[in-house]
């Protein structure tokens, strides 16, 4: 009795998963006949017998379960087909990916050897406007000198011309007091 039962209850989740796993379309053209037969027995009798309800169950049944296999192994032709391709496709985008990547790189390292020269030229310029800065402040420094040497050498022949004329004034003033101490 219990085998009874689950085989029962296996039959009924086929058959509940059979459902929700059909696609909602138009009933097939074996279906309609199916239907039209029914009902046409139905009519002719007036009530239908259990067998025929069984046996109309079973068959209904059994072409859904054949619908949904014939459905399944196109499913898995077409999933098998579309896993290769899909495959292929990546393999194809994955190659692009790389051949981008590798371009990408080389471009990389040409910039970066750029940079690295323009940095480089930076820094000689960076030199020399730090050296020609450095000797630009020593020749203004020397500039500055020069400018104060000429100067102190103008004030220097100024106190010689200021020296020899108290030179000669007192040459003058000696003879004077000379003369008059005769």
């Amino acid at each position: 009795m219990s085998s009874l039962y689950s085989r029962n209850k296996d039959l009924s989740s086929r058959s509940r998963k059979s459902l929700s796993d059909s696609p909602p379309s138009s009933p097939s053209p074996s279906t309609k006949t199916f239907r039209q037969e029914r009902a046409s027995r139905s009519d002719s009798s007036g009530v239908e017998t259990s067998s025929d309800r069984l046996a109309a169950r079973t068959s209904t049944y059994t072409r859904r379960e054949n619908r949904l296999a014939s459905l399944n192994k196109t499913e898995d032709d077409s999933a098998s087909k579309d896993y290769k391709k899909l495959y292929e496709d990546a393999l194809a985008e994955n190659e692009k990916l790389k051949s981008r990547l590798q371009d990408s790189k080389q471009e990389l390292s040409k910039i970066r050897s750029q940079l690295d020269k323009v940095t480089q030229r930076q820094d000689r310029i960076s030199e020399r406007s730090t050296v020609f800065e450095s000797e630009k402040r020593e020749k203004e420094a020397l500039e500055k000198r020069v400018s104060n040497m000429e100067e102190e050498l103008k004030v220097l022949t100024e106190l010689k011309s200021d020296n020899q004329r108290l030179n000669d004034e007192n040459g003058a003033l000696i003879r004077v007091i000379s003369k008059l101490s005769k």
